[in-house]
């Protein structure tokens, strides 16, 4: 089945959620929502986490991510941020940036691994003339705005990857991708701090900017005041509090669970897996302006379906401990 039907800016789309219940008595219901994760109906009268020590050395590449509780979503968001429920993560360890064309390409050559893209001979690109997304022939990992537009460098992300492209490269790095619950605990920097970004309610810092969005008018012009108007390499605005790079900006991310509305997932209801079941994404991209997509900020989400590649989509990884 060809993707071309799934093409679009992937910039968030609502959805209509269902509330919770307002008349719940008695104490909070729960349920194990992964091994990793236990959702809450309703906010825990008592929020200490179970002491976990942080481990004695962290591998290079990830930071540590302490356990605790977080408050999913966003009361003021966009309909598919709600409602608000509360989780219990366990610790864990997350790339301190997206993976790289570098690391990328390590894998495609240990393993003569071909991507998705490659196979179909095309992936997702925006065409600023037009202003719409098409199949670009020969887009790819390695040529992720078309081969006329040259090859990435190693050190940005890698892009134009599908979540099962991103799911192979986990698997074979001794990796698994983070649930976006995990991730939005991570970019509440594991305290459940409640700013717009992870680093903070604005964008910038003392004058430096924090992240790589499209600064003017999507898609009609960038100003480029953060330095870049395509993916910039990893890590180019510093790091959240967590020593996370990236957590806002830059390239959408991959999650691994499926893009449920937040009521069936405290429901637990059953997911009818299809060729247009849609997975998570989490973080934003360079192609996010609040008038079009606030992407960017740590409650926001997207999602696509598992074979499409674009242009400003890439991954991270996560580590158990």
């Amino acid at each position: 089945m060809h993707k071309l039907h799934t093409i679009r800016t992937l910039l968030v789309t609502g959805s209509i959620l269902l509330g919770l219940n307002a008349c719940q008595s008695g104490p909070p219901e729960q349920r194990k929502y992964s091994p990793t994760i236990t959702i809450f109906a309703k906010e825990p009268a008592q929020k200490t986490a179970p002491n976990a020590a942080a481990p004695s050395a962290v591998p290079v590449g990830m930071a540590y991510v302490p356990g605790g509780y977080t408050q999913i979503g966003a009361a003021d968001g966009l309909e598919q941020e709600k409602p608000t429920f509360w989780v219990l993560v366990k610790p864990f360890l997350m790339d301190q940036h997206e993976v790289t064309v570098g690391q990328f390409r390590a894998f495609v050559r240990a393993t003569g691994y071909k991507t998705e893209a490659e196979h179909f001979g095309n992936s997702g690109v925006l065409d600023e003339a037009t202003k719409q997304w098409g199949l670009v022939d020969g887009a790819s990992w390695q040529y992720p705005y078309g081969p006329r537009a040259g090859l990435a460098a190693a050190d940005q992300p890698v892009t134009q990857v599908s979540w099962n492209d991103a799911q192979a490269y986990a698997k074979w790095a001794g990796k698994r991708l983070p649930d976006e619950l995990e991730w939005e605990h991570a970019a509440h920097n594991g305290t459940n701090s409640r700013t717009l970004y992870p680093s903070g309610d604005s964008l910038q810092v003392h004058g430096k900017f924090t992240a790589n969005t499209w600064n003017g008018t999507f898609p009609d012009f960038d100003h480029q005041t953060d330095g870049f108007h395509y993916a910039a390499p990893v890590g180019s605005f510093g790091t959240s509090p967590l020593g996370l790079a990236d957590m806002a900006g830059n390239v959408w991310e991959w999650c691994a669970n499926y893009k449920l509305t937040y009521a069936d997932m405290m429901d637990s209801v059953a997911v009818a897996s299809s060729p247009t079941t849609e997975r998570a994404q989490r973080g934003g991209s360079y192609l996010c302006e609040p008038g079009w997509c606030h992407g960017y900020r740590v409650s926001a989400r997207s999602g696509s379906t598992p074979e499409t590649a674009l242009m400003h989509v890439g991954f991270r990884c996560v580590q158990d401990l």
